[in-house]
């Protein structure tokens, strides 16, 4: 952080600013129009907040990717020929070349790697501007996190400032998609191949440009974090092929795009999942279980010197059993902790809060509903059990594995979204439904 900064992040902000700016003039919809320029602005000063919060406390962002993404792209400068760096795997990374011997290790997960290479790349129209680099990633997020909101928007508009706060003004969901680190790539990728799928299978539109759209955001979101990818694309695929059967008239009719569609994407996801497990974040597919005990006991051993390290209060012992029989805590972890009394750092205290306000708004749900029809919302509307079963398989997969608060409260942002929406949609079902219940009253009682 330097001069450089000081005089090329305002002029970035103003050249991101005329681009949207320009999108939002084909905007037919006023209300599309004032979401995205509140979310744009929100965007620019989450990523300087992150700016600050990184120079004062570091991180992955300022230790990890841009110094070695940096020096790569000082080599390149240097020979030429080190472009090769940019192409190669990060596992046949020479680390005699790193920027720091500390990072030893690091790109052999290609996630990192591919984190460093956007560093490299944007360094080249940045000077190497940290702050500039950070507004890159952030804008690469909000790209995909206001397709995202389009994708909920244009089937619930009504719901637009709800939505609004779910996704686009959500605390952490923005700050921690805003630096240079994976999860900014993953929100928007996310975001990407939602808005994709949907054009492509239920508005049938852009048949080349959503093809690529879903492929190149899968496999980037595939290459970060595989576990994000096979935790959401099932529930995304289950909720299109739903809407095919609810749009078809006809039984037979519904009953083929289902077993069709069901089992292409079956086939799909497990290509896919083949294709890619190796790089899954530590969550290998296949010893899913055995995976989530090395990742705790992990944590467990370094529990003494980490001071936001937690418990669950239940013991895993590897067994599918015993996986079950801790997902009732890993889950309440994920979507509900720290509690405000487990916060001991600045870092933590903004996420504990908003989850004291979601454990609220979730028991008010749960009692306005009651549970029988929170159950019946969740099953009998596609859109609530995408959303829910998403978040919730998500949030198992987070809180089995991530027994530190700082950790836990960045790698649980890609549910968050989802289980908030999931909660509005079934409120406003309980809403309508009493609404309806009071219109048939009213006129039963009204005399002919």
């Amino acid at each position: 952080m330097g001069l450089i900064d000081l005089i090329l992040f305002p002029l970035y902000v103003l050249f991101f600013s005329l681009v949207f700016s320009v999108r939002r003039k084909r905007m037919e919809d006023p209300v599309l129009k004032k979401y995205h320029l509140y979310g744009f602005w929100i965007k620019v000063f989450s990523t300087i907040a992150f700016i600050v919060y990184s120079v004062l406390f570091k991180g992955d962002s300022m230790s990890l990717y841009y110094p070695e993404g940096i020096n790569i792209a000082k080599l390149i400068i240097k020979d030429f020929s080190n472009i090769k760096l940019l192409f190669i795997p990060g596992k046949e990374f020479d680390e005699n070349l790193l920027a720091d011997i500390f990072n030893r290790g690091y790109f052999t997960s290609e996630s990192n790697y591919l984190i460093v290479r956007l560093v490299t790349v944007f360094s080249f129209i940045t000077f190497g501007s940290y702050s500039c680099i950070t507004l890159i990633f952030s804008m690469i997020s909000f790209s995909g996190v206001w397709r995202l909101y389009k994708f909920f928007y244009e089937q619930y508009p009504h719901l637009h400032k709800k939505l609004a706060i779910a996704i686009i003004y959500l605390p952490t969901f923005v700050f921690w998609s805003s630096g240079i680190l994976k999860d900014p790539i993953c929100t928007g990728m996310m975001g990407w191949l939602s808005y994709g799928l949907y054009n492509l299978l239920i508005k049938k539109q852009g048949l080349i440009k959503n093809s690529l759209t879903v492929i190149v955001s899968a496999v980037i979101l595939g290459t970060i974090k595989l576990y994000i990818l096979v935790s959401y694309l099932p529930f995304l695929l289950l909720f299109i092929v739903l809407q095919y059967v609810l749009m078809a008239k006809h039984f037979v009719t519904k009953a083929s795009i289902f077993v069709g569609i069901l089992i292409s994407s079956i086939v799909g996801i497990y290509i896919l999942t083949d294709k890619l497990k190796e790089e899954m974040g530590g969550l290998a597919l296949d010893k899913l279980t055995e995976s989530v005990k090395t990742t705790q006991d992990n944590f467990v051993n370094i529990s003494d010197q980490a001071e936001s390290s937690f418990s669950l209060g239940v013991t895993f012992d590897g067994s599918t059993g015993s996986l079950v029989k801790i997902a009732p805590a890993a889950i309440t972890a994920t979507l509900f902790r720290p509690y405000l009394w487990e916060s001991k750092k600045i870092s933590t205290l903004l996420s504990s809060m908003e989850s004291l306000v979601l454990m609220l708004f979730t028991i008010y749900v749960f009692f306005k509903a009651g549970p029988f029809r929170f159950a019946g919302g969740i099953i009998k509307d596609p859109m609530i059990l995408f959303c829910f079963c998403f978040s919730i398989l998500f949030a198992l997969f987070v809180g089995a594995t991530t027994l530190n608060f700082g950790t836990l409260v960045r790698y649980k942002v890609p549910c968050m979204p989802f289980y908030i929406i999931a909660l509005i949609l079934i409120a406003e079902r309980i809403k309508h439904k009493k609404t309806e219940q009071k219109s048939e009253v009213i006129k039963d009682t009204t005399p002919e």
